[in-house]
């Protein structure tokens, strides 16, 4: 049998086969499993100095006080329904930023997960991953996934820098633009 045989005979079994039919009916259902793209608008509060501290630098640079690479840092920040910190605590953003540049704050690699603890989307998860070129501007990271409503979610999340209403603390402004599994678990 040739190669061209082999490939025609093995596109016509998995034509034939009931496993693509059921694949695409556990991807979506009816509606070819496009989902729905549902818009969630949040404030992340950061406090980066002092005792009560959630965001902080974990390990240093080998390369010295000039160099970002190879340092490792840990966020456990609020998230919160507004942009005044006596807004509703809707849970933790937590995760890790990586020094991945050689240049001197030339980029790093976030890994996040939004925990929602109260308000619609209590008990569920969402979760970030992306390049940090820089601190200016609009951070665009890759929804790569999620747990209880968000299970098999895919997206994107637009941060902004807000500022800082202390010296201790940042605001940033979060816009997720998550396209939901249709399926009922």
């Amino acid at each position: 049998m040739t190669s061209s045989q082999m490939l025609l005979t093995i596109f016509l079994f998995l034509l034939a086969s009931p496993l693509p039919g059921a694949v695409l009916a556990a991807a979506g259902g009816d509606d070819g499993g496009h989902g729905h793209l549902t818009h969630i608008h949040l404030y992340v509060h950061e406090t980066f100095a002092g005792p009560n501290a959630t965001a902080t630098a974990v390990v240093e640079s080998p390369l010295g006080a000039n160099s970002s690479f190879g340092s490792v840092g840990v966020v456990d920040d609020e998230l919160r329904a507004g942009r005044d910190r006596s807004s509703e605590l809707l849970g933790r953003f937590q995760g890790l930023i990586v020094g991945t540049g050689l240049q001197p704050g030339s980029g790093y690699l976030t890994s996040l997960t939004f925990v929602f603890t109260a308000g619609e989307y209590s008990g569920s998860t969402l979760s970030v991953h992306g390049p940090l070129l820089d601190f200016t501007g609009t951070i665009e990271r890759a929804v790569v996934g999620g747990t209880g409503r968000f299970r098999m979610a895919r997206g994107y999340s637009l941060t902004k820098i807000l500022g800082n209403p202390t010296p201790e603390t940042g605001v940033f402004e979060v816009d997720l633009f998550v396209l939901m599994h249709r399926g009922g678990y």
